[in-house]
């Protein structure tokens, strides 16, 4: 599935064909995937991942796998192998390019030296509020700092203090020293390094000083060799001060940095219902809001693949948005679409009752079972069939019976027949009522002759109706999956904080669900099309703990909710 990603054409693939063609890095096509272990990668990660992997399969080139661990704060080694697996799960091979940017802290630390050394680099005392005030705005020029007089000697002698421990957090950083006066504010004496007195998931305590995303990125990208940075379109502004890195690095390291990268922007993954902030989805974990990275409503790709959705329907969902250079929003029914596509070929059918309705077939004998065979993919022989028992009790939806039906309703009402899913045609003869007057039991006859593959009754019936032997029935737990928000833009903050757009229906629990046997005894991780009501898998980690729980994927188009309309 990922070589199809290969083969539609985009912006990027011009612009890798034009560098080969014009013999930019001798030919080669490098790409990477950095991400910071800070959380869970999302569906919106999955896009960048694939789309360097399959660029650089593409030209024969190579792809590194990169954590981009300088922040000690918020990054921790559960994020690292939830990564991991999560890469490796949507088939990505990284060979022998694993990476840690920690790993090169030394040599970004000589790099800094130089650069002072070169006078373009110096230590800055100002405080936050300070720096952002000499910054200056879109229409006014920045202001120098007053310590940008500082010696060579002054700035090393501070910078290996500063590397030392012996000022607290916040006190000083190194700057680069570029253009105060510049139009773009990253080129105004961006920060390169700062003092972070934290523990490092990797490093330990070693280091106090940590170097800043844009400084760090482009440089680890010429270390590697890579050719092609890819990053979303929120960096476009950040590009300049890339290239003034990966420049300065080809002339004050030319013995280990010997190629030039280059930073391409492309459209971030946006998708309706959906927040792709991994901020705001660590508020929803830590909150509460959900029940961890891996819950199901989430966009994580690990919540993804609890939901039960496959790495197939991610890549084609990704093959079909494409590659833009302008940020716009999918709507998530592409996605779910790709979904249906996907398991409508992979999924076995089998028949589920959520929400029961008890029916008496009253003129079927009491201690008879008949085993009846379904086919498990319809038109598919290959298949092979199941035998499913049929008995004088069974359930059925109780959506699927109305006692005042509508004129188009073709399922069961009084009077009316309907067709159960490789059974017989069954006729409701009366309605029986609790106390508070809820229907609590139907009571119907079958057609003898009615029998599915073998009907000699000529009865013409629209409705097809699925069913459980209620004698027979295993019984597990469902849970129902909706959109985590209840707004399309679940960002727009109007009404209050994002949290406020939470769908308070987003998971409804159903106990005691009676299904086909098969269901209950099936393994972990199994997948099937309840008929008439979606794509069900069974969650292998409630499964370790002896739970039978099935996840609802993704909903069907119901054509039965069509016709009674």
């Amino acid at each position: 599935m990922i070589n199809e990603l290969e083969n539609k054409s985009n912006f990027l693939l011009t612009m890798i064909s034009r560098d080969i063609e014009e013999g930019k890095n001798d030919g080669r096509v490098h790409t990477r995937f950095p991400p910071e272990p800070n959380g869970y990668l999302h569906i919106g990660h999955a896009k960048a991942i694939l789309l360097n992997y399959s660029l650089a399969k593409t030209f024969n080139g190579k792809f590194n796998l990169r954590f981009d661990d300088t922040n000690p704060v918020k990054e921790e080694q559960e994020f690292v192998d939830s990564i991991l697996e999560d890469i490796r799960w949507l088939g990505v091979d990284w060979e022998d390019r694993l990476f840690f940017t920690s790993d090169s802290f030394e040599t970004k630390y000589e790099f800094a030296l130089r650069l002072i050394k070169a006078g373009r680099a110096y230590v800055c005392d100002l405080t936050p509020d300070e720096m952002r005030e000499y910054r200056g705005t879109l229409t006014e020029p920045g202001k120098e700092s007053p310590y940008l007089s500082r010696t060579t000697e002054e700035n090393l002698a501070l910078f290996e203090k500063m590397r030392q421990g012996e000022f607290p957090n916040g006190t000083r950083v190194l700057r680069a020293k570029i253009d105060m006066n510049s139009g773009n504010l990253n080129m105004r004496d961006p920060v390169i390094y700062r003092i972070l007195h934290a523990h490092h998931h990797r490093t330990g305590d070693k280091w106090c000083i940590y170097p800043m995303y844009d400084f760090d990125h482009p440089f680890t990208d010429a270390l590697e060799g890579i050719t092609h940075s890819l990053c979303s379109i929120e960096y476009t502004d950040h590009r300049p001060l890339y290239d003034w890195i990966v420049d300065n690095a080809l002339e004050l390291m030319p013995e280990i940095i010997k190629s030039r990268s280059r930073q391409t922007e492309f459209a971030r993954l946006n998708m309706t219902y959906t927040v792709m902030s991994k901020r705001k989805l660590r508020r929803l974990v830590e909150e509460g809001h959900v029940n961890g990275w891996d819950d199901p409503r989430m966009p994580t790709i690990a919540g993804l693949r609890r939901r039960g959705v496959t790495a197939d329907a991610i890549i084609d969902f990704q093959n079909r948005v494409g590659v833009a250079r302008a940020d716009s929003t999918v709507d998530l029914a592409l996605f779910e679409h790709c979904i249906r596509e996907d398991l409508g070929e992979k999924a076995p059918r089998m028949m589920a009752v959520l929400e029961p309705l008890k029916v008496v077939i009253t003129n079927w004998p009491e201690d008879k079972t008949e085993l009846l065979e379904l086919e498990n993919m319809p038109g598919d022989e290959n298949a092979g069939v199941r035998q499913v028992p049929f008995g004088r009790e069974i359930y059925i939806e109780q959506e699927d019976f109305m006692e005042e039906p509508p004129k188009k309703f073709h399922r069961l009402a009084p009077n009316q027949e309907v067709r159960l899913k490789g059974a017989y045609v069954i006729m409701c003869e009366e309605v029986i009522k609790d106390s508070e007057g809820n229907i609590a039991e139907l009571r119907c006859t079958y057609d003898p002759q009615t029998k599915s593959g073998e009907d000699t009754s000529g009865k013409k019936v629209k409705g097809v109706i699925h069913w459980v032997s209620a004698k027979d029935a295993a019984k597990v737990t469902v849970r129902l999956y909706d959109t985590l928000f209840n707004k399309e833009n679940p960002e727009d903050e109007t009404e209050g904080d994002f949290t406020g757009n939470i769908n308070p229906h987003s998971l409804i629990t159903l106990a005691d669900v009676p299904v086909e046997p098969a269901i209950a005894n099936a393994p972990a991780g199994s997948r099937f099309q309840f008929m008439r009501k979606g794509y069900f898998y069974l969650d292998p980690i409630d499964a370790e703990n002896g739970r039978i729980i099935y996840n609802r994927i993704a909903g069907l188009r119901d054509s039965w909710a069509k016709q009674s309309k």
